[in-house]
């Protein structure tokens, strides 16, 4: 039997669905059950927007980010769009911080990527301060901020998590964050992960799932995906601390060599099968439960409904169908 999450949450916007229509999917999602809507920030819709609409249109739902990253907003700025959206939604929103990644941060955004560790650790503690309604004149070891104080104070704290892959960062989601934000990993690895934060907090984990039957197909989409990942140097170093390096190391090597083909071809199905949820509906369930059990308090599924209607994949994956 596995251990029913206080949380259950999915990811949006969805894809092929413009923010303007995401209503009346925000009333159904809360219907089924879900208890959360999380976003995140790469190349489509912002973090906020989607979780702003959320707010206005369904109040049953909490709102998370996952992630915003730490570079490409200044602290100020930052600040002041957390605190309007937890003063929209209070005591609904959680923030998720990251380090991103040098595409997002330098490619897209023409801004240094340095230091990833201490810039994600000064805007956390920047943060913390400024919300609470603190006037912040400080020099932090990547920034300085001097005299910014909040004009709108924050009445309900929003919870501040850390996306954290590594010792380093879980650490500090351990002493400084409300919680923890994982990703591509496996159910089994949650409990080496959670053993680095060193005390109980939450845990918030983007769990990919395709749900269908077509197996080849569904680790033919998966290869892509974690290719796309996994050859990031963030992620690949993760995977090597948690000991899959042998097993993605022929991956790795073709990618560098600029054979794409053969990057697909050499990844273990046992690794597609560990990081991508896939299979029948009561297969993926069974699996999203495992990362349950081994402690992810707030599952954010990112559904790819390949050959399903996107409406039934979110019925039939609700808390309401376990």
């Amino acid at each position: 039997m596995s251990t029913t999450p206080s949380r259950y949450g999915i990811t949006i916007p969805f894809d092929g669905i413009s923010l303007a229509d995401h209503r009346d999917w925000y009333r159904q999602l809360a219907d089924f059950g879900y208890s959360d809507v999380w976003s995140a920030e790469v190349d489509g819709a912002d973090g906020f927007t989607p979780l702003t609409l959320a707010a206005a249109w369904e109040p049953r739902l909490n709102l998370g980010i996952a992630i915003a990253p730490a570079y490409t907003r200044g602290p100020a700025l930052l600040a002041q769009t957390i605190a309007s959206l937890a003063e929209v939604a209070p005591g609904r929103f959680t923030f998720g911080l990251g380090a991103s990644s040098p595409a997002i941060v330098e490619r897209w955004n023409a801004i240094p990527y340095e230091k990833p560790f201490q810039k994600t650790r000064d805007t956390l503690r920047f943060l913390r301060e400024a919300l609470s309604g603190e006037k912040v004149d400080r020099e932090f070891e990547t920034f300085t901020v001097k005299g910014f104080r909040l004009a709108r104070p924050v009445e309900v704290q929003p919870a501040l998590f850390l996306a954290a892959l590594r010792p380093g960062m879980l650490r500090l989601a351990g002493a400084e964050a409300d919680g923890v934000i994982l990703n591509w990993l496996s159910a089994s690895d949650v409990t080496t992960v959670l053993g680095e934060c060193g005390t109980s907090i939450d845990v918030a984990a983007r769990l990919f799932v395709i749900p269908t039957d077509d197996e080849d197909t569904a680790r033919a989409i998966a290869r892509r995906m974690v290719t796309a990942y996994l050859n990031v140097d963030a992620y690949a170093a993760f995977h090597r601390w948690l000991g899959r390096g042998p097993a993605l190391e022929p991956m790795w090597d073709a990618w560098q060599a600029g054979d794409r083909k053969r990057a697909l071809e050499v990844i273990p199905n046992q690794v597609i099968d560990d990081l991508i949820i896939h299979g029948s509906y009561a297969k993926c369930r069974d699996h999203i439960n495992r990362y349950i059990d081994a402690g992810v308090t707030i599952p954010a599924l990112a559904i790819v409904p390949f050959g399903v209607d996107l409406a039934e994949a979110v019925r039939e994956l609700s808390p309401s169908a376990r």
